[in-house]
């Protein structure tokens, strides 16, 4: 079984042109010509957008091989469905080519090959789909003379009998995906638990501006609620009150500004003629102003319903410390509205890891079930460490700012992990690729396109959703990160699964 893994996309190659072969096919794009009498080769190759699982009868002078190109997109691992495929064979910058405007079913497409003479070919797939173009290359791809001269060549690859068959068809209809084995800086990690908080900085609480009735606006003011900025939550009447009237207070307030506005514009008058002093006319200026002022201050947001009391940010009820049809006295806390621009992080940990926070190097954490950020990549930081416990109160606490929106709820645990120390140079894969049975860790290695292999790994550190690999693989092998599972239990299934295509 050969493979190839090929994680960098490949530059375009120049040649001159190339011609259609001119064969006639059959309506699965076949040859009338028997393939069956050839052995088969199959490669597999993974780009950055693309992966590629092919498979056809070696390539002979004078026969037609029909390819069962597997187009994979490597993005959540479905099957390309719509576009076209050139397969071209060139040697020394000529050759021939073959293009299929459609997969024979998705994410198959079966473009074939005529050869005109023997050599050392290079196999070329050009793949054009709405949304991407990819390149694949196959090198060193072999033409033989004849079909005796293929089924008495060495070197052709056979099956390992110990291999568990996954198809493509079986993948593409499941959550699955692969991931490269990477070499990364890899840090040791002290694991522990953390309390989300919302950032003290990142919401604002609103007071009653007057005493009187609170009026909800709406049936949906709850803590969680969404909420705009500008929009109207609640109003604050003193109607039908006695004492604290702020209807009276306005009116009563209004009549104080009128009279001192009309004394100001007539002394204002008198002065500019140099009738009155200056100091009288300053006196009459300081009441206006005042008079001013204290109204405009109690019209602010009122309307015939009460005062308005309006969301001051975009974001969410952090509380709501009163009840609808409440009376409440000017200045008491009302509602308190969070942004979802931060959170605060609450780390503890035990005081014997104390020398180790002054080594902190990340913090990895989790902004939603699943799901794995760190300070680093998201410009989070790190604000305070503590450096006293107490008897009731045995645990150092490490707070956090995190930038990025978290979908936990205030108070709820995450897990977190603090990277100490200077990083070193490891294999890593994706947690998620790890099987684990009584302690002992494997992974499904991807051999081919259509076939893997368990493997037992010892593993280290774990940074996050990556984890370090210490034996049990190599660079650039390929491995399930998800859907490990799926491909354990067709190993005990006792049988191979038959294919959904013809090949």
């Amino acid at each position: 079984m050969r493979y190839i893994v090929i994680f960098l996309s490949l530059l375009a190659f120049s040649c001159q042109p190339t011609e259609d072969h001119g064969h006639a096919h059959d309506e699965n794009g076949g040859h009338a010509a028997d393939e069956g009498n050839r052995p088969s080769v199959d490669y597999t190759v993974w780009t950055k957008n693309t992966e590629l699982f092919v498979e056809f009868p070696v390539l002979v002078v004078g026969q037609t091989s029909r390819f069962a190109a597997h187009f994979t997109k490597m993005n959540q691992h479905k099957p390309v469905k719509k576009g076209s495929v050139t397969v071209s064979l060139i040697k020394a910058g000529k050759g021939i080519r073959h293009t299929v405007e459609n997969p024979s079913s998705p994410g198959i497409f079966t473009p074939s090959l005529q050869p005109k003479a023997a050599g050392i070919y290079t196999v070329v797939f050009d793949l054009k789909t709405p949304s991407y173009s990819d390149r694949i290359v196959l090198n060193e791809v072999q033409v033989f003379e004849s079909i005796e001269a293929a089924q008495n060549a060495e070197g052709l690859a056979s099956e390992d009998g110990n291999a568990i068959t996954f198809l493509k068809e079986q993948a593409w209809k499941m959550e699955f995906q692969t991931a490269p084995v990477e070499l990364k800086t890899i840090y040791e990690t002290i694991s522990t638990s953390g309390i989300w908080m919302v950032d003290p900085n990142a919401y604002q609480s609103l007071v009653a501006p007057a005493s009187g009735k609170v009026n909800f606006l709406g049936n949906s003011l709850l803590e969680g609620t969404q909420v705009r900025k500008g929009q109207l939550l609640m109003t604050v009447s003193s109607a039908g009150l006695t004492t604290n009237n702020l209807n009276a207070e306005i009116q009563k307030a209004k009549a104080e500004y009128d009279k001192a506005k009309s004394e100001y514009e007539r002394k204002k008058s008198l002065f500019e003629d140099e009738i009155v002093p200056k100091s009288e006319w300053e006196s009459v200026k300081q009441r206006y102003q005042i008079a001013k002022t204290n109204y405009e201050t109690l019209v602010n947001g009122y309307r015939s319903g009460g005062k308005q009391i309006v969301a001051p940010t975009d974001g969410y009820v952090k509380s709501l410390e009163v009840e609808n049809g409440n009376f409440v006295e000017q200045g008491k806390k009302l509602i308190s509205i969070a942004e979802h621009k931060g959170s605060l992080l609450e780390i503890q940990i035990s005081q014997k890891n104390n020398v180790a926070l002054d080594l902190i190097h990340n913090i990895w954490y989790q902004p939603s079930p699943n799901k794995w950020s760190n300070l680093r990549e998201t410009a989070g930081r790190i604000l305070t460490k503590s450096k006293e416990v107490s008897p009731n109160d045995p645990l150092l606490s490490l707070f956090a700012s995190v930038t990025e929106e978290v979908e936990m709820p205030e108070g709820s645990f995450t897990a977190a992990q603090i990277a100490i120390g200077e990083g070193k140079e490891s294999l890593v894969i994706p947690s998620s690729a790890l099987l684990e049975d009584y302690g002992q860790f494997s992974v499904m290695v991807q051999l081919s396109g259509e076939s893997f292999k368990r493997r037992n790994v010892v593993i280290g550190n774990r940074n996050g959703n990556e984890v370090e690999v210490l034996d049990g693989l190599s660079a650039e092998e390929v491995v399930v990160s998800k859907g490990a599972y799926q491909v354990k239990m067709a190993s005990m299934s006792g049988q191979a699964p038959a294919h959904g295509h013809s090949h």
